[in-house]
């Protein structure tokens, strides 16, 4: 059984730890986990992982959030896989930080990653884990809020919150999303 978990974010240093990035971040959990080690690829950088018998390919797209439709569309195909068997790890800002979802399905619901993804895989059923970031910005701040690090009150909480979802992600691609749901939502 073969699954593909996206983590999304931007490339680049200057997006490093950043609210957006922390799919990015997420999967680089998963990858240290299960000791596996990201090699640059087509569209990305890949990690082949294995747990519980079962083939976990990560994918930090290069492609930029807004485009990772892109890469997501090339690595379904590429190795062949259902967008069932998909899983993008993104942010919120609908969730409070620190609270997490997982859903089989949804709406982008304006963020421009998913509403990517959904153009070019062409359906908007495909497990999504959504991580909290928070909300806290002004009108008119919210892309600096998102493209903004945590700051240290905020650290233990986002770790946390990383080790949560690295659980969530290995019992999606074991048991499934109707039993994983159940046990974190």
């Amino acid at each position: 059984m073969k699954y593909l978990v996206v983590g999304l974010g931007n490339i680049g240093s200057e997006y490093e730890y950043t609210r957006h990035n922390i799919g990015f971040e997420i999967v680089d959990y998963v990858a240290i986990r299960l000791k596996g080690n990201f090699e640059s690829s087509k569209l990305g950088d890949v990690s082949l992982v294995k747990n519980k018998g079962r083939s976990i390919y990560l994918l930090k797209p290069n492609t930029y959030m807004n485009l990772s439709g892109k890469a997501v569309r090339y690595w379904l195909q590429e190795l062949k896989i259902k967008p069932e068997n998909l899983l993008i790890v993104t942010d919120d800002l609908a969730l409070p930080l620190g609270k997490t979802r997982m859903r089989k399905k949804g709406s982008a619901g304006g963020h421009n990653g998913l509403r990517n993804i959904e153009e070019l895989i062409q359906t908007n059923v495909y497990p999504r884990l959504r991580v909290g970031v928070g909300d806290e910005f002004s009108k008119g701040k919210q892309v600096d809020f998102v493209l903004g690090r945590f700051d240290s009150n905020e650290e233990e909480l986002v770790q946390e919150v990383c080790i949560k979802c690295v659980d969530a992600v290995l019992s999606f691609c074991s048991i499934g999303i109707d039993r994983t749901m159940n046990q974190f939502n």
